[in-house]
């Protein structure tokens, strides 16, 4: 049976794309989840995915807080993520300050569009216990609520929503880069094959170390991204300026699980206590490095 494997649909799933077109279906089949690593990780708590590749905080901060729907199976993005701060076109909020002790946009509690507004709070020095959040479950309802003035602001992937910005129906103040790599791949602990999980990683990671090859990123990767998501060449290319994959996705260093759950207890998006890292990873699949 072949691995059903959840995504979100932007630029950083080139490499991913670009392997489901050789596949065609017949190792795996891909399925679209608009929402974000919150619909990614409910659909594998459902039994509707076997795999997500999925922002690094939220995967890690669900298997914190009990999880037992996956484990880490690999690395995806292994640069930080750049999260704009993004209020509407008419906003009193002109800058993050402004924003504190107001109604925060996210997609789904347990999304990357929370943690990081808990990221963005510490940073701020915010009282995190004091954020308030409204569920706008996508990107077209996370704009509606920035416009008729329900949240004050949401948080979403840069290069994502730069093209919002540009039609003029949302409007940046400012950005908060992830402090940690943006992308890991969870897996169901039990529906997958280990064999079958080994091959798609080991398949996956030459994809991706073709897609980052400079050969590829001077020309070929360009005209991919402009064809699959429309975006301008100069986006494009300042995209690709910032982003990294890793050369071996059947591969999670060891810091970054440290590290991440380290910002997430000092935000307060995870309780205070000693977490043992192997706890987080299927050991059978996955290398800690």
């Amino acid at each position: 049976m072949s691995l059903r494997v959840g995504y979100v649909r932007e630029h950083f799933s080139s490499p991913l794309l670009q392997y489901a077109e050789q596949d065609q279906g017949k190792t795996f089949t891909l399925v679209e989840c608009p929402s974000g690593t919150g619909q990614l990780i409910s659909r594998l708590t459902e039994n509707e995915i076997d795999v997500a590749i999925a922002l690094t905080d939220p995967l890690i901060s669900g298997i914190a807080k009990g999880s037992k729907a996956y484990r880490l199976v690999g690395s995806y993005v292994s640069t930080p993520l750049n999260w704009a701060v993004i209020t509407g076109v008419d906003s009193k909020y002109k800058s993050i300050q402004d924003l504190q002790d107001t109604p925060i946009g996210i997609s789904r509690h347990g999304s990357g569009s929370q943690t990081m507004a808990y990221v963005m709070a510490l940073q701020q020095g915010w009282d995190t216990s004091k954020l308030q959040f409204k569920v706008n479950n996508d990107i077209r309802g996370l704009i509606d609520s920035v416009n008729d003035g329900s949240t004050s602001a949401f948080m979403w992937e840069w290069f994502t929503t730069k093209p919002f910005a540009d039609a003029g129906e949302v409007h940046f103040i400012g950005s908060v880069p992830t402090p940690w790599p943006s992308w890991l791949i969870a897996a169901h602990p039990e529906r997958a094959a280990a064999e079958t999980l080994r091959t798609f990683l080991q398949t996956l990671s030459t994809y991706v170390r073709a897609f980052d090859a400079p050969e590829q990123r001077a020309g070929a990767d360009v005209q991919f991204i402009r064809e699959k998501f429309g975006y301008s060449e100069a986006d494009i290319k300042a995209w690709l300026e910032t982003v990294a994959y890793p050369a071996d996705c059947a591969a999670i260093p060891r810091k970054v699980l440290t590290d991440t759950l380290g910002v997430l207890q000092k935000a307060g998006a995870i309780q205070a206590e000693a977490y043992n890292v192997e706890d987080f990873v299927d050991s059978a699949i996955v290398k800690l490095i």
